[in-house]
């Protein structure tokens, strides 16, 4: 069993890296760098990536806070209504905020009727660098929530007993036993920003702001250069190795594993009038960030056409019936179940087997295994659509949407991982060597009884890899052929072609389909740990 893993995350993950380095580090594919666009867009990844990532993880640490130490009223609705922007795809996201902000937008629409200037824009780097702060803060949210909680009760309660104030102790005690969670909150969204590419299309291209992303989408989808696989894969090198690095600081930093959450810290009562305050701005984010620009989409798509006022005479549905129904639509949706189940149920199946091995065997390999199955979800979108398009002529699926679903199995296999491994760790192994005494070989002991007991951890990795991956927009529009297009490339090209009312539609319904999916696999994990 071992090998086989070992076979199919080399297959899966190390040949397409190996592919991409090799084209990457070629002398002439690194004569890329002297073009000034590429440096602007570097420039521009950069700084739209780290600026978001540090307001993000800013915005993760207060929300933790508030919702971890404080009692505040009605704070498990609150807790989940700020995921929202993490449920939605990000690209879907954007396109609500042009809907808000957009020339004949609500928000300019109200500025006019004021008698004031009505000339807000959510276009450009600094649009590019709030919507990638929105879309990143409930990742950050989550881990330094999950950091939080295993910060025991007991060092805050003596050191308050010592007679340090609520301040003191959580910037002497709190924040330093935090600080691993803090900097693993600032790498994922830095990674997940620099790589993103629907908003900075949406959002930066319309102003010129080009990110690496973006560059390397407009080399491949019009042959700005003659041969842009090499310049591609140079450009790919760049955000592998800053994912690398990052990686490395990450793995180097003192962990929180010494600490234990088994010493819960009490939250604090506040005043009546701090509690008031803390709920009214938690509610006021909630709606201005997370709930009007979705209202502003949904609108937008029951609308006949782009700067039609808002009557009940004017409310069609006509928008989603076109959409849903449109060739391009029914192609993209047929695409996008087929390719995300079946990346669900591969990554279902090897994610389970990857537990089994870390779990269930001890061998010089596991380390090596781990990193493998594990790095993907650290890598940039880009680098892994680059990998599996350099690889795809080779093994005869270029132009074919097998490479989308090979690119998807090495994107989300991690998912899976993480879902089956704390529960495989729980299982006493007691229960296999009882089997084998009764005459089963290991390998059917452990598929019979162990993989059995971890059949709900590997349904709820399907479930995400699913909705994941039936939403995904920057694998999909980089290795997209014709015939192929998933539905995530269908609402992009709606939205590109103009057609606003009717990719609005679409997206209105992947987004909602999503959050309630995930929604549903969040459900799922929770009641699996309670």
């Amino acid at each position: 069993m071992r090998w086989a893993v070992v076979l199919a995350l080399v297959l899966i993950v190390v040949v397409p890296l190996v592919a991409l380095i090799k084209v990457g580090i070629d002398p002439t594919a690194l004569t890329v760098f002297s073009d000034p666009a590429v440096l602007e867009a570097l420039t521009n990844s950069v700084v739209s990536a780290t600026t978001s990532a540090m307001i993000a993880t800013a915005l993760g640490v207060i929300f933790a806070i508030v919702l971890d130490r404080l009692i505040i009223p009605g704070a498990q609705l609150i807790r989940w209504l700020l995921l929202i922007p993490f449920l939605i795809p990000p690209f879907i996201g954007a396109m609500a905020w042009m809907a808000l902000l957009g020339v004949n937008g609500p928000v300019n629409r109200i500025l006019e009727q004021m008698g004031l200037e009505a000339n807000l824009s959510i276009f450009g780097g600094p649009g590019v660098i709030l919507l990638l702060t929105i879309h990143s803060y409930p990742t950050a949210f989550l881990v330094v929530s999950t950091a939080l909680r295993r910060v025991p009760g007991n060092l805050e309660e003596a050191a308050r007993i010592s007679g340090a104030s609520t301040f003191k102790v959580m910037t002497t005690v709190t924040l330093p036993l935090m600080r691993p969670g803090i900097v693993a909150a600032l790498i994922l969204t830095l990674v997940a920003n620099l790589s993103d590419f629907g908003i900075p299309a949406l959002i930066g291209l319309p102003e010129g702001y080009t990110t690496l992303t973006t560059l390397v989408y407009r080399y491949l989808a019009s042959a700005t250069i003659s041969n842009p696989l090499p310049a591609a894969s140079a450009i790919g090198m760049v955000l592998l190795v800053v994912a690398l690095v990052t990686i490395l600081a990450q793995r180097r930093m003192p962990t929180a594993s010494q600490l234990s959450d088994t010493a819960v810290a009490q939250k604090a009562h506040p005043g009546r009038g701090t509690q008031y305050l803390l709920s009214a701005t938690l509610w006021a984010w909630i709606v201005l960030i997370c709930i009007v620009p979705m209202v502003a989409l949904s609108v937008q798509a029951l609308l006949p056409a782009p700067g039609v006022p808002l009557t009940w005479e004017n409310l069609t549905f006509d928008n989603f019936g076109s959409a849903l129904t449109s060739r391009g639509a029914v192609q993209g949706l047929q695409n996008s179940l087929m390719l995300a189940g079946s990346a669900a149920l591969i990554c279902g199946v090897l994610g389970l087997l990857v537990g089994i091995v870390l779990t269930r065997s001890r061998s010089r390999l596991n380390p090596a295994i781990d990193v493998l199955a594990t790095l993907p979800q650290a890598l940039p979108g880009l680098v892994i659509a680059v990998g599996w398009l350099l690889i795809a002529p080779m093994l005869k699926i270029f132009n074919t949407p097998w490479v989308i679903l090979g690119a998807y199995v090495m994107a989300f296999i991690a998912l899976v991982v993480q879902q089956v491994r704390a529960p495989l760790a729980t299982i006493s192994s007691s229960l296999e060597e009882s089997a084998q005494i009764s005459g089963a070989t290991h390998a059917r002991a452990v598929l019979d009884i162990t993989a059995r007991m971890v059949t709900p951890a590997v349904i709820t990795g399907i479930i995400v890899v699913f909705f994941t991956a039936v939403r995904e927009l920057t694998i999909s529009i980089l290795l997209v052929a014709p015939g192929s297009q998933t539905l995530g490339v269908t609402i992009f090209n709606l939205q590109q072609a103009g057609n606003y009312n009717a990719a609005s539609a679409l997206a209105v319904v992947v987004a909602l389909v999503g959050m309630i999916g995930l929604s549903f696999a969040g459900w799922l994990g929770s009641r699996r740990a309670s």
